[in-house]
């Protein structure tokens, strides 16, 4: 293993019940009714492959751009600053550095909204590279977000490389890009869900997999 490429919202960050609500918010501001725990369930995704779920494809070429704006504004001005870490995550970013191994993160947010979450999580000094939806035509968990990364940490394969996340769209996406996943449970998915989607190993939360360390694919892959 010689690298470690990490999702944010919801691996890292406790972020996913914030950003659901905003969705929530932002359809409704548009006039669409939703259901607010089918929209948590897409937590994961881009906005590209989330608003489908919810709109017809005419809608969403019609105000797609309006309502990802909206929420987008919506989520920095009224929820980012309740964005908290999950435990344990600077020191686990510390145990694999130590391990000689490279940290890239690949989120399906914002190239600034990536960037500010560095600094919420006090990582920057310690990621190598990240890619975002700016980096990516598609979202998860179409495999674009995953294959930028794998450019940008060549010449290392992706045999050489493991994903944390802690959605399907993560495993699914990875799996599309030759890349296994370790899946952790604190974004709220079932452990039969993360099983499902391919990831290889799953763990309670960063905090988890740091106390495992030792017995865990970062070490032993």
């Amino acid at each position: 293993m010689r690298a470690v490429i990490f999702d944010i919202d919801g691996t890292l960050l406790d972020s996913v019940d914030l950003h659901a609500q905003a969705w929530v918010e932002a359809f409704a501001h548009f006039g669409v009714e939703t259901d607010p725990a089918l929209v948590r369930r897409q937590i994961g995704k881009g906005g590209d492959e989330l608003m489908p779920v919810f709109l017809s494809a005419e809608r969403v070429e019609r105000e797609g751009e309006a309502i990802e704006a909206w929420r987008s504004d919506l989520f920095k001005r009224d929820y980012l600053d309740r964005v908290k870490p999950f435990p344990g995550v600077r020191a686990l970013f510390e145990r694999i550095r130590a391990a000689d191994l490279q940290i890239a993160l690949a989120s399906s947010g914002k190239r600034d909204e990536v960037e500010h979450y560095q600094e919420i999580l006090g990582i920057a000094d310690l990621v190598d590279m990240a890619t975002s939806s700016d980096d990516a035509e598609r979202s998860k968990p179409h495999p674009d977000i995953f294959q930028a990364a794998l450019k940008k940490l060549a010449p290392l394969d992706a045999g050489s490389m493991i994903v944390v996340g802690d959605t399907p769209y993560d495993a699914e996406a990875a799996g599309k890009a030759g890349l296994s996943t370790i899946g952790l449970l604190c974004g709220g998915f079932p452990e039969a869900d993360l099983s499902a989607a391919g990831c290889v190993a799953i763990y309670r939360d960063p905090q988890a997999l740091l106390d495992g360390f030792d017995r865990s694919l970062l070490k032993t892959g």
